[in-house]
């Protein structure tokens, strides 16, 4: 548990705790080594599987002791928030129906939150975990991973500063082909469970990737959703979820947009990108061509931006870790986020109080637009595709 006077002024490495990331699990091992990019944090406990056996072979791994390996996330936040020497915060890297439970028991145990998005299933969920974490007094982190590209957080500063002018139009797309085949039914533990709605939701395409569309979106822009048009298309035979998405939008201020999102984009691997286009200029960025912003501006031709050999503006700066040329990519932005996020539980630790604009991580807020999102995207189509306020 993290108090202001617990440890206060002591020099010491923030503990954590992870709740899933077992062996066999993809997403838990990327947060565990992002968060070892940068030694600012150290594994000391979790409750890795709802099979002992796997928690404990995977605690074994990463040199957590037998004691600290717990048989249930409540056994282990009624632990660790007693311990003098208890984690500072948890990780939760669970299938999605499971994060809600998870982090309002941390909370409830004094504990610090980073969990993977979507931050919970629905919007009230959503809602009172902000509540809860306001009440305690404690940070919470969303990990909407391609906000901590520099690439991405130079996009956001040229927005902010008018340099393309008044926003006009944004498109966003997120394509990729990993599910265009039924390989739920085909034993891929990863597929599977987003194919579940029971664990992954009322969504699976714009739930898992079409929320990181819209976050970036909302991150590079700052444009406020007031209406939307959805449909949710299940293209594979014998899908529970939906596996493409197409969203239109209307932004308050005039501005429209597109999203796109699909797992049965056939050629695609991971193939995230935003436009954004302006009264005087544009941006673009891809994922998979992440250490490159693409600029241009009205009578001027059109330039690109390179990570490490340009200047950026100096929040982007900060996050590059690399001298150009040397490829930066889904490591280092997760571990951006986290090292804001440490550096936050930190000054924590220290008796201060974080400055927000300090340490740049998506937030609780940031959590509960996502579900909104998808909440009203689903709405809008299980309707007929028609347009809803937001």
């Amino acid at each position: 548990m993290v108090e202001a006077g617990k440890e206060a002024g002591s020099a010491r490495r923030v503990r954590y705790g992870m709740v899933g990331g077992g062996s066999g699990a993809f997403i838990g091992d990327v947060h565990r080594r992002a968060i070892g990019l940068d030694s600012l944090a150290t594994l000391v406990a979790g409750c890795f599987s709802r099979d002992l056996a796997n928690t404990l072979t995977t605690g074994r791994s990463l040199g957590v002791e037998d004691g600290r390996c717990y048989p249930s996330f409540e056994a282990m936040a009624a632990a660790e928030g007693s311990r003098q020497d208890g984690i500072d915060f948890v990780v939760i890297v669970t299938p999605n129906a499971l994060h809600f439970p998870i982090a309002r028991t941390f909370l409830e145990a004094g504990i610090n939150v980073v969990c993977d998005k979507p931050l919970t299933l629905e919007v009230a969920e959503a809602e009172e975990l902000a509540a809860l974490a306001a009440r305690k007094r404690l940070l919470f982190g969303v990990t909407y991973t391609y906000s901590g590209y520099p690439a991405v957080k130079q996009a956001r500063e040229m927005v902010r500063r008018g340099e393309i002018g008044t926003l006009r139009f944004v498109n966003a797309e997120y394509p990729q082909e990993w599910l265009a085949t039924p390989a739920e039914r085909l034993g891929q533990k990863q597929a599977a469970w987003r194919g579940d709605p029971g664990q992954s939701g009322k969504s699976n395409c714009l739930g898992d990737i079409g929320s990181h569309v819209e976050n970036l979106v909302s991150y590079v822009t700052g444009l406020e959703i007031e209406s939307l048009c959805a449909r949710l298309d299940t293209f594979v035979e014998g899908r529970a979820l939906d596996d493409n998405a197409t969203v239109m939008l209307n932004y308050r201020g005039g501005a429209k947009g597109l999203y796109w999102s699909s797992q049965i984009a056939v050629g695609c691997d991971n193939a995230l990108r935003i436009r954004v286009f302006g009264s005087e200029g544009s941006v673009q960025w891809s994922q998979e061509n992440p250490n490159y912003l693409v600029v241009s501006k009205l009578g001027q031709p059109t330039m690109t931006l390179s990570r490490g050999r340009d200047a950026f503006h100096p929040g982007a700066q900060a996050q590059s870790r690399l001298p150009g040329g040397h490829p930066e990519g889904y490591f280092e932005a997760f571990a951006n986020i986290y090292r804001a996020f440490i550096g936050a539980v930190s000054a924590r630790i220290a008796g201060e109080e974080p400055e927000s604009t300090k340490y740049d991580y998506p937030g609780i807020e940031t959590g509960i637009s996502g579900v909104r999102f998808v909440e009203r995207a689903v709405e809008s189509s299980r309707k007929g595709a028609i347009w809803l306020n937001y």
